[in-house]
């Protein structure tokens, strides 16, 4: 169901503090916190001994003191004191998962600790460049699996139905898609040409009168999309274009925190190349992207009590892009499950 070996974001920077912060993510129980000097550390969420939730004890300096009786657990899970013991037992310790700070987020690695260094996460020049506006994360939680998330975040048709009064428009209806499977995921995208801008968009574009359209979907193993729209006056876009300077770009990431089976956190921020410092254009993006993502938020948990109910009985030419990242990510949890299972076992 999950691809363990890769990072996802835990929680966002401000919910992770020096109280104990309980999360669940592919199915594992966490406990999320600060060091005195700021690191984030996360810790498995429950103590070896009557497997009280540690989220329910308390943060002593830097460990984390279990509530039932007790013990003492250190950022690297060891037993750093257990009460009437002369020596902590052997078996007295937690999972430590390695976690990095960045983009306002917290990041976990949920697989083999010793391959957390050797995936980076996503490089983002535009984060600190500064002609570009940043509206900071935000989150919530949709009661569905993830894969119904990535499946509609390579879908663009469905903005026309779904985001009518925001990212959609008629003129984008039986457009076809392009469609590149590659190494990190899948993107799907086309070029639109002389068409109106989308409502979203009416109120930051530059230009006046119609539009040349790009979107552009794609999202990487396991469950990160960027999704990057491209506005330009009609009749100066394309691939071989070069961008015109009034040009609107907006780049969207979309990071999916599967909590089980059935329900994700959804996270993202946004960027953008004008109004740097405008925090009037930075709340506007937030309420008004919040309210799409709410439309998405009600189709998807529909459509997981619907296929709960009865799976689908066929799949639309819009699906090419969806159905080839589903395909890719079972050979990539496959391949990994089979790894793990021959590995050799220590001493």
């Amino acid at each position: 169901m999950f691809l363990k070996n890769a990072w996802y974001v835990g929680a966002l920077s401000a919910e992770v503090g020096r109280e104990l912060l309980a999360v669940k993510m592919l199915n594992e129980n966490l406990v999320l916190y600060r060091k005195q000097d700021g690191t984030p550390v996360a810790l498995e969420d429950s103590c070896p001994h009557r497997r009280l939730p540690l989220s329910m004890g308390r943060l002593i300096e830097d460990d984390v003191e279990c509530g039932y009786h007790g013990l003492k657990f250190d950022c690297s899970g060891a037993c750093s004191k257990a009460p009437g013991m002369a020596r902590a037992p052997t078996s007295a310790v937690v999972r430590a998962y390695p976690c990095q700070e960045r983009y306002g987020m917290v990041w976990v690695w949920m697989g083999e600790p010793g391959l957390a260094a050797t995936q980076p996460l996503i490089d983002i020049p535009e984060w600190d460049n500064p002609a570009w506006g940043v509206n900071q994360g935000d989150a919530m939680e949709i009661a569905c699996n993830y894969l119904y998330i990535t499946d509609n975040l390579l879908d663009p048709s469905h903005v026309s139905w779904v985001h009518q009064t925001s990212f959609g428009s008629d003129d984008l209806i039986g457009q076809p898609l392009k469609v590149n499977l590659g190494d990190e995921g899948v993107m799907v995208y086309r070029w639109l040409h002389d068409i109106e801008v989308a409502p979203f968009y009416k109120k930051f574009v530059k230009f006046s009168g119609r539009c040349d359209r790009k979107q552009q979907y794609e999202v990487r193993f396991p469950s990160l999309a960027v999704i990057r729209a491209v506005f330009t006056p009609a009749g100066t876009g394309g691939e071989e274009a070069e961008l015109h300077p009034d040009v609107f770009l907006m780049d969207s990431y979309n990071l999916l925190t599967p909590i089980d089976e059935k329900n994700t956190r959804y996270f993202w921020f946004q960027l953008r190349n004008f109004s740097p410092n405008d925090e009037a254009v930075s709340q506007i993006f937030n309420e008004d992207v919040r309210f799409a993502f709410s439309e998405d938020k009600a189709v998807l948990e529909a459509v997981q009590i619907g296929m709960d109910a009865r799976p689908a009985a066929l799949d639309l030419p819009a699906d090419a892009g969806a159905l080839r990242f589903r395909r890719r990510l079972q050979q990539k949890i496959e391949a990994e499950a089979t790894a793990a299972a021959t590995e050799p076992v220590s001493g």
